[in-house]
């Protein structure tokens, strides 16, 4: 199986990190060294623009990380339980036990049951289960 593509991000040189989330998620930064910067893709594929004289750091995270990076490493987005906040991203190790449930049940409704991201969620809730990990809703 190749590796996936958990997070797609880098570091320039004045220490700005830059993060793409998902497809599309197009982010760019100005350095102090005056030179632009640039990642897209998400978790689909790793596109970005350096400029060779000022190196960056290469920051993705791939499935075959040890599962302590990955499940820090794992984004999902949200908009709050009633849908009206704005779009924040959560690494999974810090989404609630009841989270990672219904995005679980979202995906097997609409049939992506074997998904990546299902193998991860069920993957975490089995960590925590084995490390005795409860992380409840906010209130």
């Amino acid at each position: 199986m190749e590796k996936q593509l958990i997070l797609n991000r880098i570091k320039t040189p004045d220490g700005t990190i830059l993060t793409s989330y998902h497809r599309h998620d197009y982010k760019t930064h100005v350095d102090k060294n005056g030179f632009e910067y640039m990642v897209d893709g998400g978790d689909c594929y790793s596109r970005y623009t350096v400029n060779p004289e000022a190196p960056h750091e290469d920051l993705c995270v791939y499935s075959d990380a040890p599962f302590e990076v990955i499940r820090a490493s794992y984004h999902r987005g949200g908009r709050g339980k009633d849908g009206s906040q704005p779009l924040t991203w959560t690494p999974m190790s810090e989404m609630s036990n009841e989270w990672l449930k219904v995005c679980i049940e979202y995906n097997n409704e609409r049939g992506n049951e074997k998904s990546f991201a299902n193998k991860m969620y069920k993957k975490e809730l089995e960590y925590r289960k084995e490390n005795k990990i409860m992380i409840e809703d906010k209130k």
